[in-house]
């Protein structure tokens, strides 16, 4: 089917001028034919649309029941849409300036815990051949960083062949950030560099030497780590190790705007989903140390007798 021109020119705006990675243009491209199916069935064109017409298209699709987050990220490809045309001088309005998104349930990240993590990288060293290698140094190299699974994917072959204990990674939006190696994520990446056939072009690779391992396939591969660690396969993904890394920082002593440069997070605000950990964290230091806290937990002892 063809795509409107206008929200053609968007996509490739977003892919030329902010480096979106595939599945966000496919994303937006499917957000977007849906409000230009709307429109068309109303009269209407998706670079034209007023108010009114944005606001039945968000009726439209609560009506039909779908989730809060997925009404949000509809919203948001809107918004983003209909600013890209103002921007350029294409429509001199935004017609979803006035429209909210729904009230989206709080949700806190998924993590396991540090002894969950101990058993899956012992887990990993149980799995013999190939197969061991690669969740030994996924494990190790993504629990260590805070890499996204798809950075570290796109690790050439050559990755942490040196002793450096950095790594320069190119994140979302082309954003270059530095991450921390330890010596067990190189030590596992040069095992399991020692197993590649000639030619091999990245650190995980595919079915084929110039290719790389898939997002799919590594997370399946992790899902049978987990269960032979006795973890629920549900609970654990390359974004729960992700998520880990975070919150063990933040349990251990790191500040919010260190993890934000660790992360990758353009905004602060998305580092802020793990302010509970932090929260924690300071709440048992005030227990331990302030002098009201002790004071209660060891009352003077009586006068009586």
């Amino acid at each position: 089917m063809a795509i409107e021109r206008h929200i053609e020119a968007f996509l490739e705006s977003m892919a030329a001028e902010r480096g979106a990675a595939r599945n966000t243009i496919m994303a937006y491209q499917a957000d977007l034919a849906e409000f230009a199916a709307f429109c068309a069935a109303h009269g209407a064109a998706p670079a034209t649309a007023n108010p009114d017409v944005v606001a039945a298209f968000l009726t439209d699709i609560a009506a039909r029941g779908l989730a809060a987050r997925t009404q949000a990220r509809r919203l948001s490809s809107l918004r983003q849409f209909q600013r890209f045309l103002l921007r350029n001088g294409q429509r001199a309005d935004d017609p979803t300036a006035l429209s909210n998104a729904p009230r989206l349930p709080g949700s806190l990240p998924r993590f396991l815990s540090e002894a969950e993590v101990d058993a899956m990288l012992a887990a990993s060293g149980e799995v013999e051949g190939r197969q061991g290698q690669i969740a030994r140094a996924g494990l190790e190299i993504l629990y260590a960083s805070g890499m996204r699974i798809s950075e570290m994917l796109a690790l050439p072959a050559s990755a942490l062949s040196d002793d450096a204990v950095m790594l320069l990674i190119k994140g979302k939006g082309g954003r270059e950030r530095i991450v921390p190696l330890s010596t067990a994520a190189r030590t596992a990446a040069a095992t399991l560099r020692d197993g590649h056939v000639r030619g091999t072009r990245y650190l995980f690779p595919g079915q084929t030497p110039d290719t790389a391992m898939t997002r799919q396939g590594f997370a399946l591969l992790l899902k049978r780590i987990a269960r032979r660690a006795g973890i629920e396969a549900d609970r654990v993904s390359p974004h729960v190790l992700r998520h880990s890394f975070a919150s063990h920082l933040l349990a251990r002593g790191a500040d919010l705007r260190s993890l934000q440069m660790l992360l990758g997070h353009a905004d602060i605000s998305t580092t802020q989903i793990y302010t509970h950990i932090l929260a924690e964290r300071l709440q048992k230091l005030v227990e331990a140390h302030h002098p009201l806290a002790r004071a209660q937990a060891d009352p003077a002892p009586s006068n009586s007798g």
